[in-house]
C-alpha cells in the first residue's frame, strides 16, 4: 500500500506516519510544502526509514495535487495539512479558508479524477461546534463556529459529505477534539505553558531571575488527549467496510487554568493564585520562595492581547461510538499528558 501525508512536519502528521511505519508494511509519502529553511524535528525518528520519502506539494496549489496523485496512485491520502492556529485565523481568514477548505476540495478532485480507489482523510475539529448547545457535543451537534479556523474546517465537512455522496468515495472527516503533545507547535496556548515551565525551572534551578509565562483566558475549557492516541483512531476509521466520521476525543474537559497547575505541580514548583480578572497572577508560594532563594516571584499573568475576538468557552467530546464501533480509546490521561510534555521540555530546555 502506498499511503501519502499531508502536514509531515506538523505534530499529527508525524505522528501519524510513525504509527504506521510501526503497524504496517506499507510506503509513507510525507507531503510538504517548498521552505527555504524547513524545520525537521518532528521527523527525527523515520527521515531516513527506506519506507519513507518526501514529496512537494502545497494544498493552495492544484497542480501540485492533482502530479502527486497521477504519479503515487495512493491508496490512502492523510490530509492533516492546515492553517492550524485558532488565534490565527482572524488576522489571515483567506488564507486560512484556502488552505483548510478550499485544499481539501483539491484532494477531493484530484482523488476523484486520478484515483477514485483512494482513500481520503479530512482532519476536523471541535472548534467547528464553537458556541455549544449542549454538553458533551456529539456527531449530530449543528456547526456554529466562532472562528475563521472553526468555520474553514466546517467548510471542510461539508465537501467530504458532498464528495461521498455525489461520487461514492471513500472521504472521512474526523472531528478530533484537542489534542497535544511533546511534537505540538510553541504557538499553541499548551506547548506555550510546558515551555514557559521548563524555563522557568531551570532559571530557578541556575538562581536567576525569570519573566512570567503570559495569557489570555485562563477560563476556557477543553477536551484535551495525546495526538499519538488520536492516530489510531484516525488509522481505524479509515479501514471500515463503510466510510462514517466519528469524533475522537477524551470525554473529560479541564480549563486551561488547571492544565497550568498541573504543568508546574510536575515541575515540582510549588504555587499560589491570587488577585482577579486582567490582574489575576501565579505565583510561587512564600514557603517556596524562602526555602529556593527565588529571584522573580510572578509565573504567569495575562495579557489581554491574547484574547480572541470570540471565545468558544467549553468543549467536551463525546466519542462513544469511536469508542464502541472502531474499539478505540484513549490510553493516555490528562494528567500523562501534562507530565510527559513538561518532563520532554525541561528535559530538552535549551538558552
Amino acid at each position: 500500500m502506498k499511503i501519502i501525508i499531508t502536514g509531515i512536519l506538523g505534530q499529527d502528521g508525524a505522528n501519524m506516519c510513525e504509527y504506521l511505519l510501526k503497524n504496517t508494511d506499507d510506503q509513507i509519502y510525507g507531503m510538504m510544502r517548498r521552505s527555504s529553511n524547513p524545520n525537521f524535528i518532528n521527523c527525527n525518528e523515520f527521515i531516513k526509514n527506506n519506507r519513507f520519502k518526501f514529496v512537494y506539494g502545497d494544498l493552495t496549489d492544484s497542480v501540485s495535487i492533482d502530479n502527486i496523485i497521477r504519479e503515487i496512485q495512493p491508496d490512502y491520502f492523510i490530509n492533516f495539512g492546515a492553517q492550524s492556529f485558532v488565534g490565527c485565523s482572524w488576522e489571515i481568514p483567506l488564507q486560512t479558508f484556502d488552505v483548510n477548505a478550499t485544499g481539501v476540495a483539491r484532494c477531493l478532485e484530484a482523488i476523484r479524477r486520478f484515483q477514485p480507489k483512494c482513500r481520503f482523510y479530512s482532519a476536523g475539529s471541535s472548534e467547528e461546534f464553537g458556541d455549544v448547545q449542549y454538553s458533551p457535543q456529539d456527531i449530530t451537534h449543528p456547526v456554529r463556529p466562532r472562528s475563521p479556523y472553526g468555520a474553514s474546517k466546517a467548510a471542510a465537512r461539508h465537501l467530504v459529505k458532498v464528495y461521498r455522496e455525489s461520487y461514492n468515495l471513500y472521504a472521512v472527516h474526523g472531528i478530533l477534539f484537542n489534542h497535544e503533545g511533546t511534537k505540538r507547535g510553541e504557538e499553541f496556548v499548551t506547548r506555550k505553558i510546558s515551555k514557559g515551565v521548563a524555563r522557568i525551572y531551570h532559571a530557578i534551578k541556575n538562581n536567576k531571575q525569570f519573566a512570567p509565562i503570559e495569557l489570555g483566558n485562563l477560563d476556557a475549557k477543553r477536551d484535551w488527549s495525546d495526538s499519538e492516541d488520536f492516530v489510531e483512531g484516525v488509522w481505524k476509521m479509515l479501514n471500515q467496510d463503510k466510510p462514517k466520521d466519528y469524533i475522537l476525543s477524551s470525554n473529560e474537559t479541564h480549563s486551561i487554568r488547571e492544565f497550568i497547575d498541573k504543568a508546574f505541580h510536575y515541575a515540582n514548583i510549588n504555587a499560589v493564585w491570587h488577585g482577579h480578572g486582567e490582574a489575576e497572577q501565579l505565583s510561587v508560594s512564600t514557603e517556596y520562595a524562602i526555602k529556593n532563594d527565588i529571584q522573580s516571584s510572578i509565573l504567569v499573568k495575562i495579557n489581554p492581547k491574547y484574547y480572541r475576538p470570540a471565545e468558544v468557552d467549553l468543549l467536551l467530546g463525546d466519542s462513544n461510538p469511536a469508542r464502541e464501533e472502531l474499539s478505540w480509546k484513549p490510553k493516555i490521561s490528562f494528567d500523562n499528558l501534562v507530565e510527559r510534555m513538561v518532563k520532554y521540555d525541561v528535559d530538552n530546555f535549551k538558552i
